[in-house]
């Protein structure tokens, strides 16, 4: 049966304030969600929490909720440290942690306050890729951002479920070639089956077998309650998010728990293992409380 997870990042309080993740990870748990999942900024001009640490806190407040990274740009960090976070994270919550990486988006400031020139953020990703399964197994390892510089980083873990973000024609070789499975956000189920088959096309073309899939939805879970609409919400999608609109009119939700479910099956149905759903607008505890319910109706 398909996963359903939420994105911690998306939720807050109707004052704006952020709810903590050990908050959300317990309710997420407790409504019969699989899995939360954060997302990575270093500066959005927004209140924003490291995602190592959220999902850390949230995996240590719960037993059975998978944690994810939703995504990871490991482009804006010395590989190292982000190395060390990972198997940390891993060896904490063994076998629930999803490494999903992407190279996020291109705000200059954010990449400037890194130190990281943002025209160097996919050569630094797939450098990064090759790189980490050799440091989380504890071998060592020359770091691609620091030539001749090696190190071994121990505890050892397996390394976990790498996810690839994106939707380009960059990302689906990245992930046929570098990952476990493709990570795609703002995409139709359509969509879903036609990347599917490119990756499984590229992978195998590169010795390999890649067609795992988690996708990323966008809904207003309350929008038959006095929530965003499904107008509103794509206005919310275009007009923030910078997604077309018709694209945004095709991927948003806007529904009770009957339509959000019927939603994630057609994902699945289109060959999605995990679904995570970004609630956009409303009290972070009824959406939590709505995707549960919507995750019961899924057979």
């Amino acid at each position: 049966m398909v996963k359903t997870g939420v994105s911690y990042s998306s939720l807050s309080a109707p004052d704006g304030s952020l709810p903590t993740p050990q908050e959300v990870a317990r309710r997420a748990e407790q409504a019969g969600l699989d899995s939360l999942w954060a997302s990575d900024h270093l500066a959005t001009g927004a209140p924003f929490l490291e995602s190592t640490v959220a999902l850390a806190a949230a995996a240590a407040a719960t037993s059975t909720l998978e944690v994810g990274f939703g995504v990871l740009q490991l482009a804006l960090r010395r590989l190292s440290w982000a190395a060390k976070q990972i198997g940390s994270l891993h060896a904490l919550a063994p076998g629930r942690l999803h490494l999903g990486v992407g190279l996020g988006g291109v705000p200059a400031d954010e990449w400037q306050a890194a130190g990281v020139p943002v025209t160097e953020r996919a050569g630094r990703t797939d450098a990064a890729l090759r790189a980490l399964p050799s440091l989380l197994a504890g071998r060592a390892t020359e770091l691609p951002d620091l030539p001749r510089t090696t190190v071994a980083l121990a505890p050892a873990v397996p390394v976990p479920p790498v996810w690839i973000g994106g939707g380009s024609p960059a990302a689906l070789r990245r992930a046929a070639t570098l990952g476990d499975g493709w990570l795609p956000a703002a995409i139709t189920p359509e969509g879903v089956a036609e990347g599917r088959e490119r990756i499984r096309e590229l992978s195998a073309a590169a010795g390999r077998s890649v067609s795992r899939v988690t996708v990323t939805v966008f809904a207003a879970l309350d929008g038959h309650m006095g929530g965003l609409s499904q107008d509103a919400l794509v206005d919310v999608l275009h007009g923030q998010f910078g997604f077309p609109r018709e694209l945004a009119d095709a991927v948003a939700v806007s529904g009770p728990p009957e339509l959000i479910a019927e939603r994630i099956t057609a994902y699945a149905s289109a060959g999605a293992e995990h679904v995570v759903v970004c609630p956009v607008g409303g009290s972070w505890e009824q959406q939590i409380e709505l995707l549960g319910k919507a995750r019961q109706l899924i057979s």
